[in-house]
């Protein structure tokens, strides 16, 4: 798997340029893990009994991307794409008959506006109060680094198991 398709964060920049760099770089590494495989491919529960797929993480960033950027950050309301059945679902798994053109362009088009909110925010402190919680903007991203690297985990063994595709 070659990597050129990733931004690599500056190693001298400010915690502003270091925080979003490394998100966008931790975003940039869910899609290589993607590229190059077929629908089938990208809906496949490669590694049994878990109903992870490739395609299955990429629409639950999606969903994670929409629910800290757009409800948390900034107040919204926005619904989920893949509406939960029950209090323990994450229907955004469900993906046998989903469609990966429809994952990826929701998901892009939530990093979008997730990079929108960030750069609108005028600090890394500026705080938000959501569900009686108050978090900064700096713990917000520092989280999505997190969920991203521990899903990213998920998709290297995904895809090694799919095709014997590995890389960092």
């Amino acid at each position: 798997m070659d990597d050129h398709k990733r931004t690599h964060p500056s190693r001298v920049a400010d915690d502003r340029a270091s925080l979003t760099g490394f998100l966008q770089y931790q975003r940039e590494t869910l899609a290589w893990k993607c590229a190059g495989l077929t629908a089938e491919q990208l809906r496949e529960r490669a590694v049994p009994p878990s109903a992870l797929s490739l395609l299955g993480l990429v629409r639950h960033m999606a969903e994670v991307e929409r629910s800290w950027f757009r409800n948390v950050v900034n107040g919204q309301t926005a619904e989920a794409h893949w509406p939960r059945r029950a209090p323990d679902h994450f229907a955004e798994f469900d993906v046998a008959s989903a469609d990966p053109e429809e994952a990826f362009g929701v998901w892009e088009e939530e990093c979008a506006r997730s990079r929108a909110t960030v750069d609108a925010t005028e600090s890394l402190d500026a705080t938000v109060h959501w569900r009686d919680e108050v978090f900064t903007l700096r713990y917000i991203i520092t989280h999505m680094i997190e969920e991203y690297a521990r899903h990213n985990g998920h998709a290297d063994l995904l895809r090694e198991r799919i095709d014997g595709t590995t890389g960092e």
